[in-house]
């Protein structure tokens, strides 16, 4: 089936269930219901055969799903075997962050490289991963299609600018400003401080039910 046919919903859960799928598989599981899938990343069971039948079928009824096909499936699905290098501009707390973490549980994509403005920065490595002048950014940043920006809100529109002048064709913004690009570059934002705000506002008003 053609990945732009999938509803984007859809798509942005499809790592969940890679991610619970091959923790089971670690521990040795063969099969899982989707009863056990909806307990494990909190989607209810009608919206994951939903999610799954876009793809036709995968599981049995009364048997469940197996997981090592399951796996490989999403694993195909989700380019896991294709490694995506990432490109991240901001060295500050959360870029270091970020540069310390490199998505060891993903098997895709990885930080190869960063950028900053502060010279005092420059030239600092983080398990492999160089750190290079902004202005450095022709020079380095090659086949990259992705990177993150966790930069001051004031200086996104112009970083924006040269990544997408330079061949970047995603960006992952945590930065507050909805930056400015072409319609062809993607970009998802995610503003922390916003995401909070609504957790506490959905604490206080929408409060889950403790069971019995």
């Amino acid at each position: 089936m053609e990945q732009s046919k999938i509803p984007q919903a859809t798509a942005k859960r499809l790592p969940l269930y890679y991610r619970f799928l091959n923790n089971l598989q670690h521990q040795g599981k063969n099969r899982v219901s989707s009863k056990e899938l909806s307990e494990a990343v909190k989607v209810d069971s009608a919206t994951i055969r939903r999610d799954f039948s876009y793809f036709g079928a995968l599981g049995k009824k009364g048997y469940g799903y197996n997981v090592e096909y399951l796996l490989g499936f999403f694993r195909k699905t989700l380019d896991q075997d294709e490694l995506t290098e990432v490109a991240l501009v901001g060295v500050g707390n959360l870029g270091t962050a970020f540069l310390k973490y490199n998505f060891l549980k993903n098997n895709n994509t990885k930080i190869v490289m960063a950028f900053d403005a502060d010279e005092s920065k420059v030239g600092m490595d983080f398990g492999g991963i160089p750190v290079y002048h902004i202005d450095e950014l022709a020079e380095h940043v090659g086949n990259v299609k992705v990177a993150i920006l966790t930069i001051p809100a004031t200086e996104a529109d112009n970083i924006a600018e040269k990544l997408v002048e330079h061949g970047i064709e995603g960006i992952l913004n945590f930065t507050p400003a909805r930056i400015t690009v072409p319609d062809h570059i993607r970009v998802h934002h995610i503003d922390l401080a916003v995401e909070l705000q609504a957790l506490v506002y959905f604490l206080k008003h929408y409060p889950l039910k403790k069971d019995d």
